[in-house]
């Protein structure tokens, strides 16, 4: 029989062998390194019989596949080293997820960070003994049976859902064995780059109302080095944590009485200060007109505009005088009543309405995280009203406008997903055709390589997505922009076409930031707090070396600040090195010391964040070096 492969090429075999003999007949260095096979697009164990005409794949460490299949074997060693250590110990399931895996167990109690240890010994132990991992076809009732004789009551549970006279499949390695659909490597030899993170709480299906488990969460790669530079990311993520940076540099805090919503302090309201500056400005460069729309609103609008109908378990509520209200979770439906109030025509449009507008969502508790899951947070928000001949045109626009702030903020690689018609929509088939096909041409028209998320866009329309990634590769969807036929028609939003008709405008929904607050969270953790000088909160601390030099340091500090800078001065009792050494921690990018020689001299020594000396400037050119650097930046 013939089997053909990725490049093109077949290969003549006998019927019935497996995908493993197909890597033995091409060669041994690929049979010592294969792990798996994709059959026909199905990811498949290597003991799989092939078939004439098969168009087969095989899979090693250099696979892009091969993570899944590693990390699904992975998770069963860790049952497995954890029964053997604990034989009480029952398994339930154990899912692979990002970047690793875990497994859910039920034991009479916690486990501790020694016990991870002893398990994660147990499962190289284990993986050294080169046990081959095969596949069981078991008849549903005798599986439930063998589970029962084990004490294995979860499993027994789980595969009583299966129907009545199907079969199961069962994974073995050595004499254990789990209910599984796999596909998994040929043996435990092939698992060796493993580690066991933390344990957590879980409950059997996720409900807090049943039997609590215990969550063992673990990570697997392919090689030590991809593993070592995992453990890193993580490492440098924990220290880049704007959480903990918040607390050390005094940035905000969050506290129980407003659950997911921010106490801004002075210097991390600076930051959100330079950041909004910065987008106003963009949006007033870039045709903009800045609006301010209220934050309750009568529950009618949001049943006009189809938002309650989808959103109204997460919104806030309120009422008052015999009245539902909402506490707006977006912006647009408002959006469309400041334009409605005029009577536009074509020659309006593109008319460009932008908000930074303060929403509220009711997040689940267990989801909030820091600035990046919040149930008060302010949105970039912007709404272009046009033609649908602009559509196009005004995406285009937009695409380049991400791009250049983007890399103002330090951002460089940008990855785009177009999202199309979801299952659940607003508006009809051919006006969602439009609306995609004007997205792709915009993509197209700028040379962009994108992605696509079937069926994710908005209930109203689809949606371009941008996404950053940062120094540690992690990435975050921050932009995006949404072409809307629907929302502007239920509303009431009209214009008077050049052939005096009355037409309905297209709303492009787009914001450039996403949420201001998760995206200085990201800042946070892309510059380690360590911000560029036009973006720190404060840009420089003046420093006395004795109080004979007070009233000089206030003299430059109030000058700089004329200048329109954020300088700080710091005229406490101490060391001038206990001084420079606290601001250094406190990644103020300058700190200028003054002395009496400076004073007499009417200058300034200046020493960077990272401990260089810069030397003595005056004061007239430092400030004008301060400007040139904020220029630079711009």
């Amino acid at each position: 029989m013939f089997i053909q492969l990725p490049d093109g090429s077949s290969r003549n075999l006998q019927d019935g062998v497996t995908a493993f003999a197909l890597a033995q007949d091409i060669g041994e260095g690929l049979a010592r390194a294969v792990l798996a096979a994709r059959v026909n697009g199905t990811l498949c164990d290597l003991s799989t019989v092939l078939a004439d005409g098969d168009q087969v794949a095989l899979i090693t460490g250099k696979s892009d596949e091969a993570l899944e299949v590693i990390r699904h074997s992975t998770a069963h060693l860790l049952a497995m080293a954890v029964q053997e250590v604990f034989p009480t110990a029952q398994v339930t399931i154990g899912p692979v997820i990002e970047d690793g895996f875990y497994y859910d167990f039920a034991f009479e109690r916690a486990f501790t960070p020694d016990d991870l240890k002893v398990i994660e010994k147990k499962m190289k132990e284990i993986a050294k003994r080169k046990l081959p991992i095969t596949r069981e076809v078991w008849q549903r009732d005798d599986a439930i049976t063998h589970f029962e004789n084990l004490g294995e009551t979860y499993k027994a549970l789980l595969i009583g859902r299966i129907a009545e006279g199907e079969d199961v499949s069962i994974y073995k390695q050595g004499e254990w064995g789990d209910l599984c659909r796999g596909p998994h490597v040929p043996n435990t030899s092939k698992l060796k780059h493993f580690k066991l993170m933390k344990v957590s709480g879980s409950y059997w299906e996720g409900d807090a109302s049943k039997a609590q488990l215990q969550r063992i969460y673990g990570t697997a790669w392919t090689s030590k080095d991809d593993l070592k530079a995992y453990l890193f990311r993580l490492e440098e993520a924990e220290k880049r944590d704007h959480r903990k940076l918040a607390k050390t540099l005094d940035l905000f805090h969050l506290q129980e009485e407003a659950p997911g919503m921010i106490f801004w302090h002075p210097k991390g309201w600076a930051i959100w200060q330079v950041v909004e500056n910065e987008i106003r400005q963009v949006m007033q460069d870039h045709g903009y007109q800045e609006i301010k729309t209220p934050q309750v609103v009568d529950k009618k609008l949001w049943e006009k505009s189809g938002h309650w109908e989808k959103f109204r378990d997460d919104m806030f509520t309120t009422s008052t005088d015999n009245r539902d209200y909402a506490i707006k979770p977006m912006n647009c439906p408002c959006h469309v009543q400041v334009y409605n109030q005029a009577l536009h025509s074509y020659r309006d449009l593109p008319l460009r309405l932008a908000e930074f507008g303060s929403c509220h969502r009711n997040e689940p508790s267990g989801t909030l995280h820091g600035l990046m899951r919040l149930r008060n947070f302010v949105q970039d928000d912007a709404h272009i009203f046009c033609e649908e001949s602009q559509i196009q045109d005004e995406v285009g626009a937009f695409i380049d406008l991400v791009f250049a702030t983007y890399k103002k903020f330090g951002f460089e690689e940008v990855i785009i997903f177009l999202s199309d018609r979801p299952k659940q929509r607003v508006g009809t088939d051919e006006q969602w055709t439009k609306a995609e096909t004007s997205l792709h041409e915009a993509l197209k028209g700028k040379d962009l390589t994108y992605g696509l998320n079937p069926g994710e866009g908005a209930f109203y329309g689809p949606k371009i997505e941008f996404s950053l990634k940062d120094c540690l590769g992690r990435v975050w969807q921050c932009g995006t922009i949404q072409v809307d036929f629907s929302m502007p028609g239920r509303l009431g939003a009209e214009y008077i076409a050049e052939d005096n008709s009355k037409k309905t405008p297209v709303m492009l929904h787009r914001a450039i930031l996403g949420s201001l607050e998760r995206f200085i969270g990201i800042l946070i953790e892309e510059y380690e707090a360590k911000f560029p000088f036009w973006l720190a909160p404060v840009q420089a601390v003046v420093c006395n070396i004795s109080e004979k030099q007070s009233e000089y340091v206030d003299e430059i500090t109030k000058k700089m600040r004329a200048a329109g800078f954020r300088i700080e001065s710091d005229l406490r009792n101490e060391k001038v090195g206990y001084k420079v050494r606290a601001h250094t921690l406190q990644r103020v990018p300058f700190i200028l010391v003054v002395g009496e020689r400076e004073m007499q001299e009417g200058t300034i020594s200046v020493r960077t964040q990272s401990g260089e000396d810069v030397g003595t400037q005056s004061v007239e050119t430092w400030i004008s070096n301060m400007q040139n650097m904020e220029k630079e930046y711009k």
